[in-house]
C-alpha cells in the first residue's frame, strides 16, 4: 500500500487559473517526485484599473512517498 503526502502550494499567473495551476505543479515537480494529483482548493484574482491582472490559485498536490 503506497503512502501519499499532500502539500499546499500557492501560485499566480497573468493568463488564467489553469496556467497558475500548471505553474504550481511544474514548480513543485522540481523538488517533489511521484506527483499523483492536484486539487484546486481556492481561486482568486487581483484587479487593477477595472481589469483582472492576475489569477491566483491555492492548490493541494498529492504525491507518493518512497
Amino acid at each position: 500500500m503506497p503512502v501519499l503526502k499532500v502539500i499546499e502550494v500557492l501560485s499566480n499567473s497573468e493568463k488564467s487559473w489553469e496556467d497558475a495551476t500548471k505553474k504550481a505543479v511544474a514548480h513543485a515537480a522540481k523538488s517533489v517526485k511521484n506527483i499523483r494529483s492536484v486539487y484546486v482548493q481556492e481561486q482568486s484574482a487581483t484587479v487593477k484599473d477595472g481589469n483582472v491582472n492576475e489569477f491566483r490559485v491555492n492548490v493541494k498536490i498529492t504525491f507518493e512517498v518512497d
